[in-house]
């Protein structure tokens, strides 16, 4: 089977490749903006007329887009996470390879949702920011185009490589400079909310999986679990060997939090995170990923520990 990769030195990407690579009946071709890809080309400047010949000449059986943009402004990811996806879309409607497409969706694309909730595919997207609403469009151009495609709503990716600039990527630089300097006091805002971590190589099976499958349409990709981001903290502590306070920035008057692990009040429990998550979708999310173990044969296998725990080795290594 030939695979076209496209996004393949990105977060996500590079764990697909990997996963592709090991498959001795994959045919893998990497395309992207990268000196490291096998062909060099920016879907955001791109033309579709190019990608067409290109698609063309490879003939691969399933295109899977990994590409995008998590951070910047309104313009930028709009051009990163939708112009990109209309441009693949297009090449793909032209050219005769009849490929498969799998498109990285994400959860941020459903906005945010009721505390408790488990949110299926058919619930109605209501992105809070314009990273969900610029990964929607692109979703919608998909569904739309006609092709045998299928997107992946991935909710909250974790594991080695986690970008520092994530909250998970920020936490645990925090605490290992907190560790370096020997502070004994760590002070972070935002570890009310509560997200579905789902580790990067589950993700990367996932892609695998929906690569040789018919399904089409939206399925979610997540743990089927929110998890507080102070119970992360916890967790990220004890494999750290962190033993400091954590001080919340944003923790309601009142609420005394001395230590990481410290256990929750039930005023603590049911407060709300008084600073906004970076993906726009409150303080809650959950999926429900009963589509995924059905239509694809996929469950999560690796644990969030084990996720914090590769977090946390690579952040200790810039020690």
């Amino acid at each position: 089977m030939r695979v076209l990769l496209i996004g393949a030195n990105g977060f996500l990407g590079r764990y697909v490749a990997d996963r592709l690579l090991a498959d001795p009946a994959v045919q893998l071709t990497a395309l992207g903006r990268g000196d490291d890809a096998d062909v060099r080309f920016d879907l955001s400047s791109g033309s579709p007329g190019a990608l067409t010949r290109f698609l063309d000449a490879v003939h691969p059986g399933v295109v899977i887009n990994c590409a995008g943009a998590t951070r910047g402004g309104a313009r930028e990811l709009t051009r990163h996470n939708t112009v990109a996806v209309a441009t693949v879309c297009e090449a793909l409607r032209r050219s005769g390879c009849g490929a498969r497409l799998v498109q990285i969706g994400c959860g941020a694309e459903y906005g945010p949702s009721q505390p408790g909730s488990c949110t299926a595919e058919d619930a109605t997207p209501r992105p809070g920011g314009p990273y969900g609403v610029s990964k929607l469009a692109g979703t919608e151009l998909v569904l739309g185009s006609g092709l045998d495609a299928v997107v992946l709503r991935v909710f909250s990716p974790a594991g080695p490589g986690t970008p520092a600039g994530s909250p998970l990527g920020r936490l645990a630089e925090a605490m290992r400079r907190a560790m370096q300097s020997g502070d004994g006091e760590l002070k972070v805002g935002g570890l009310g909310i509560q997200r579905d971590f789902i580790d990067v190589r589950d993700v990367a099976r996932a892609v695998h999986a929906a690569s040789l499958s018919a399904a089409q349409g939206v399925i979610n990709i997540g743990s089927g679990r929110a998890v507080r981001l102070r119970d992360a903290a916890a967790v990220l502590a004890r494999v750290a060997g962190y033993g400091g306070a954590l001080h919340e920035l944003d923790a309601p008057p009142g609420i005394v939090r001395p230590s990481i692990g410290h256990p929750r009040s039930e005023a603590e429990h049911t407060a709300p995170a008084a600073h906004p998550y970076p993906d726009g979708c409150g303080s809650w999310q959950q999926a429900d990923v009963r589509t995924a173990r059905d239509r694809l044969g996929w469950r999560p296998r690796i644990h969030l520990e084990e996720s914090l725990a590769d977090i946390w080795m690579e952040a200790a290594c810039r020690i």
